[in-house]
């Protein structure tokens, strides 16, 4: 097999080539696959202070509840060898307060816009799904499934049977927007959710979510998060991530031509490619924001530069094409 060609090796002429970014996301437009992970940016007014978000391919908001929610008491971050545990607790402005205050500024964004929603039951997603599919700005809605389910403490993404019901309960309510699932890892086998999501009419795929973790203070000999535990992510999980993204295509999502949203440690230009070929359609970074909000515009030079280097003139000829 040739060895690839990187970016620092590529000839002269190649560089001069013209490459196409742009990708389609379950009908959803973006100029670059490249888009915030939620929780990461606020509601889009806190990131747009330290970078330009018209140069994303999509921005998406910090997690909307039926309510405002105050989230866990600090410390509710920490970093670690490899990324980063949070237990924000989901922490938000509620339903209402969101569309108040924090779609005027969307409305103007003039990009496409996912909203994260979470909630404890059905009736909170319908609830929230249903509000917001009426609002044009909105491109798509993105279900955040691994919230506790408040009657038996189980959560929707490890469940596939209760997955399934919730989207025959939320996706009869979403009809403007684009419905997209985010999938927990924390399962056996995440093709089984995958397919469930899938069968319950998703017009999209997020993969994956954090990973369960503890720190501990060896000083005070205490968790170093109030909430004991809190979601690993950053390059850490990446490994994770990759495989799971492409079992998640092979499997499921290729064959139902169902495009999916990879995210879990995405660094730089290469791991972007990593999750590509894997069969990521579209691309998140969340973590490596608090290094350098600017990460995302830098992954879209190094793949306009890897592209033509490879003598490749569409971001869309890497999607799926693990050998």
């Amino acid at each position: 097999m040739i060895p690839p060609i990187v970016p620092d090796m590529a000839s002269e002429s190649n560089i001069t080539q013209t490459v196409d970014l742009s990708v389609d996301l379950a009908g959803i437009s973006m100029a670059n696959p490249m888009m915030t992970a939620s929780g990461t940016s606020g509601y889009g007014p806190e990131y747009s202070e330290y970078m330009d978000l018209h140069k994303l391919g999509a921005f998406v908001t910090k997690a909307v509840s039926p309510e405002p929610r105050k989230g866990n008491p600090p410390e509710r971050t920490v970093e670690t060898c490899g990324g980063m545990l949070n237990a924000i607790g989901l922490a938000n402005l509620g339903l209402e307060g969101f569309v108040a205050e924090k779609v005027p500024f969307l409305q103007a964004l003039g990009i496409p816009t996912i909203v994260n929603v979470v909630g404890h039951s059905a009736e909170d997603y319908r609830k929230v799904c249903g509000r917001l599919d009426d609002i044009e700005c909105i491109t798509a809605l993105e279900l955040n499934v691994s919230c506790p389910n408040v009657a038996d403490g189980l959560d929707f993404g490890t469940d596939p049977i209760r997955l399934r019901k919730l989207l025959d309960e939320v996706r009869p309510l979403v009809k403007q927007s684009k419905l997209i699932v985010k999938l927990s890892p924390n399962v056996t086998d995440i093709t089984i959710t995958a397919k469930a999501a899938v069968e319950g009419g998703v017009d999209a795929l997020s993969l994956i979510n954090t990973i369960p973790g503890m720190v501990i203070n060896v000083d005070t000999w205490q968790p170093i998060l109030a909430n004991r535990t809190g979601g690993l992510s950053g390059p850490a999980i990446k490994p994770i991530a990759i495989r799971m993204v492409n079992q998640v295509y092979e499997a499921v999502a290729r064959d139902a031509n169902v495009p999916i949203i990879g995210m879990g440690g995405i660094t730089d230009w290469r791991d972007a490619v990593e999750f590509l070929l894997a069969g990521a359609t579209a691309l998140a970074v969340g973590t490596a924001l608090f290094v350098d909000p600017r990460i995302p515009i830098q992954i879209c030079d190094g793949l306009t530069t890897y592209l033509q280097s490879r003598g490749l003139s569409s971001v869309r000829s890497l999607t799926g094409q693990l050998r």
